[in-house]
């Protein structure tokens, strides 16, 4: 007992350490409780962070806050009415038809594979075959299934997206219009000693804004570069296939891996083994090693390195409390948790030296 009290005081023995902890465990409480109702308020705090920075380069060019805050705005509104009505329209004609060509696709790869056990019948057992399709066929059952209840509910599905859309922007806006005010209001409730939270706060700060900000061009990127690889190789689904790739950069490793298997899957289909899937096949490889070996080191100069295994366990945590959202922002928020151990230390140090 002796021990844990030592360790408590050692560790905890700052007002301002304690402050911190105790305002990160009530924020990820009030997320994990209250996240879906408070969905479009904090999606709207994100969405006005990021464009703060914008503001904020208008602002060191004198250009005064409002008048940055209207153009900024407004300029993200058009943008959001390009995606709704220019990008979506296009996207759904192509899920459309790859919806409907997908049975023939999982005929033609059920075929294949029934053909592997009579040209390597040592190597792949006929039984195991059988089970794979089997597994195949549940799963297709299964997915057919959750796409009924899921047109069941699109109606709600539709209203929700509708009043998000309303109530997003102008949540948005007044995030941006009154940052000050809304800031002053927090901070007058909070302890006058924050010095500890105040330099935690700052390095995740620029973290976070350098990583977003990273981020939205890197998805950019990658889409632009397959939706011209693909469209130039002729395959099918360009834009779904390159817009799938280019959001796959949100999870690190893991989502290169996993969206691989369709760009693979549908030039097979198309094309079968042949020099057009391996023109293919060399051109979506060459992209993943360029993001990882080039792009992401440019993008991600400034920001904070954190091991494989860290960033694995962080999309695996963070993402089953707030699923998409949680994944996003799995880096940023492991980068929050990183700062803090390496703050911690310095400022019990500090706190040591002040009492000696």
């Amino acid at each position: 007992m002796q021990v844990v009290t030592n360790w408590f005081k050692r560790y905890f023995s700052d007002p301002q350490i304690v402050f911190l902890t105790l305002f990160l465990l009530l924020f990820f409480g009030i997320v994990i409780t209250m996240g879906d109702m408070l969905a479009p308020v904090l999606a709207s705090i994100v969405i006005a962070y990021l464009l703060e920075g914008v503001i904020s380069q208008l602002e060191r060019r004198s250009w005064p806050r409002f008048p940055s805050v209207l153009i900024v705005f407004v300029l993200f509104l058009l943008f959001v009415t390009l995606v709704l009505f220019g990008l979506l329209p296009l996207l759904s004609n192509q899920v459309t038809d790859f919806l409907q060509q997908l049975p023939i696709m999982i005929s033609m790869g059920q075929q294949a594979l029934m053909q592997l056990p009579e040209r390597y019948p040592d190597l792949i057992p006929q039984e195991q075959v059988d089970q794979l399709i089997q597994q195949i066929r549940n799963e297709i059952a299964s997915f057919a299934q959750q796409a009924v209840t899921w047109s069941l509910a699109s109606v709600v599905g539709v209203i929700t997206l509708i009043v998000y859309l309303i109530l997003m922007p102008l949540l948005v806006f007044f995030f941006l219009k009154d940052k000050q005010l809304i800031v002053g209001w927090f901070v007058r409730y909070l302890p006058r000693h924050r010095r500890f939270a105040g330099t935690v706060w700052k390095d995740v700060d620029k973290q976070i804004a350098n990583y977003v900000r990273g981020k939205f061009w890197e998805i950019v990127i990658i889409w632009v570069v397959s939706f011209v690889t693909f469209k130039l190789l002729g395959l099918n689904y360009a834009l779904l296939l390159s817009m799938m790739v280019g959001l796959s950069v949100i999870i690190p490793y893991i989502g290169a891996a996993v969206v691989t298997i369709p760009v693979l899957f549908i030039a097979w289909f198309q094309w079968g083994w042949g020099s057009d899937f391996a023109w293919l096949a060399v051109a979506y490889f060459i992209i993943q090693a360029l993001d990882g070996n080039v792009l992401v080191p440019l993008l991600f100069s400034e920001v904070v390195n954190l091991h494989p295994v860290a960033i694995i366990v962080a999309i695996l945590v963070f993402g089953g409390f707030w699923g998409f959202w949680g994944v996003f922002f799995a880096i940023p928020l492991a980068t929050l948790v990183q700062a803090v151990l390496v703050a911690w230390p310095k400022r019990i140090e500090d706190v040591g030296v002040e009492e000696g």
